[in-house]
């Protein structure tokens, strides 16, 4: 009966190809399954950062649709590690942009100097390479047994990468070399041990480092810092997510406490933005005046 039903039905209209919207909604339901299964909420990330390395974990996890994924990371408790973890991470380098931390050093260091004891935080630390720039410049100003540096990431992953204090370098050369145009005057052997292709920070800068997992989404301020240093943190996020974070990095920084972000971010323009004075002529790094 069915069957001869089918066969005098006339031909249905072609269905139109609606990939696009299937491929939405699959996104959408993938981050609020996330926050609802596990906490971590990355439905206010930009769109374009999501998409792309959804892109990129559905290669490396080996499925075919975002609804794939979204099996994947919540019956697979590495692989939703994993996707936190790449959801986290940044294409960073020891020592990137040399002249940026000239900058930290001249303009940032010489008021650390004037506390008794300072500290400094790196939300969205990712593996670390920032935090061990940062505290190789404070030891060599002879400021880091002062400090305490706070690095935090929502990936227990990538903490553990940075706990280990151990990193792979193109060359110990170009290493060497970008230590030197950040202003430093020590060898590098004093700072870490090298090896062929990797060197590993020595124990006199990691114990002046607490890591702690930490959600700029959804997590409040951690204590009130002399410095946050967020390079490449907020383009992640849309608008609405990057106004929370600056009331709260505005909340965790002392009086005459510095931001210090990426060359392609501003204070311009924000909702804060009267509170701050900018020290660089080149570099957006900005000190709270009141």
């Amino acid at each position: 009966m069915v069957e001869s039903v089918i066969r005098e039905a006339p031909l249905a209209p072609p269905v139109p190809d609606r990939a696009e919207e299937r491929a939405a909604v699959e996104f959408s339901l993938l981050l609020e399954a996330i926050v609802r299964w596990s906490g971590y909420d990355f439905r206010e990330y930009a769109p374009g950062t999501l998409k792309r390395r959804i892109a990129e974990r559905m290669r490396a996890e080996d499925v075919d649709t975002i609804s794939g994924l979204q099996e994947r990371v919540l019956h697979d408790h590495d692989a939703l590690r994993r996707f936190v973890f790449a959801m986290s991470s940044s294409s960073n380098r020891l020592f990137r942009a040399p002249e940026y931390f000239r900058a930290v050093r001249e303009r940032v260091v010489p008021f650390l100097r004037t506390y008794s004891f300072a500290r400094l935080w790196f939300p969205g630390a990712a593996t670390g390479e920032d935090v061990y720039t940062v505290a190789s410049i404070l030891y060599e100003e002879n400021v880091l047994d002062r400090c305490m540096i706070y690095a935090t990431d929502m990936s227990d992953l990538a903490l553990l990468h940075a706990r280990g204090a151990t990193y792979e370098i193109g060359s110990i050369e170009e290493f060497a070399n970008d230590y030197r145009l950040s202003g430093g005057r020590l060898s590098v052997s004093d700072i870490c041990d090298l090896t062929e292709g990797t060197v590993r920070f020595k124990d006199v800068l990691q114990r002046q480092i607490i890591f702690s997992t930490h959600s700029l989404a959804t997590d409040a301020s951690l204590n009130e810092f002399n410095a946050i240093i967020a390079r490449g943190v907020l383009p992640q996020f849309n608008k609405s997510l990057q106004y929370r974070v600056h009331n709260l990095f505005l909340q965790s920084l002392s009086r005459f406490g510095f931001v210090c972000l990426s060359s392609a971010e501003s204070l311009h323009a924000t909702p804060h933005e009267g509170v701050f004075r900018k020290v660089d002529d080149v570099f957006p790094i900005y000190r709270r005046m009141r």
